[in-house]
């Protein structure tokens, strides 16, 4: 996702970066969820089941942590809308279709949201900027966040080859 400067410099600039991180979660999930449920009955199991539901609850947990660190900030939030375009423009120019298989999707959304937070954490890294919150705070929560990526992709890839 290119929507990540190579420093952060602003509490605005990190707080659409954080938004920008909220929708982007929003996405995956909605998106893993609208492809299993098209799925027909019997491709459908409690494996992938177990593995969205979990994602699902990551994935709110994480919208959570990033909301509170944005009404943290003293920053101008930029609309939803134009967040979601942001986030489109990027990681919508694949559709479920594109891949083989919820499995698949699920993995491509776990892979581009660990890169996402991997940039961020680089770019807060590399400013020497004061933010209206707790850089090591910041940090810590996007860490956290970039971790839990990492494990989800790890859990796609051992069902996927589980069932090859």
């Amino acid at each position: 996702m290119s929507s990540v400067a190579a420093r952060v410099d602003s509490d605005d600039q990190l707080a659409r970066l954080l938004q920008i991180g909220i929708v982007l979660e929003e996405v995956v999930e909605a998106r893993a969820h609208r492809h299993y449920q098209s799925l027909p009955g019997e491709e459908r199991d409690e494996a992938i089941e177990e593995l969205l539901s979990e994602a699902s609850a990551e994935s709110a947990e994480h919208r959570r942590r990033l909301e509170s660190l944005v009404e943290a900030l003293d920053a101008d939030s930029i609309p939803f809308e134009d967040v979601k375009e942001l986030v489109a423009g990027s990681y919508g120019q694949t559709g479920p279709e594109d891949f083989d298989g919820v499995l698949y999707d699920q993995l491509h959304g776990e892979e581009t949201a660990y890169k996402f937070y991997d940039d961020l954490i680089d770019a807060v890294e590399a400013s020497d900027a004061e933010f209206g919150v707790d850089r090591e705070d910041v940090l810590e929560t996007l860490r956290d966040i970039r971790h839990a990526e990492a494990e989800g992709v790890e859990e796609v890839a051992k069902l996927m080859e589980a069932r090859a």
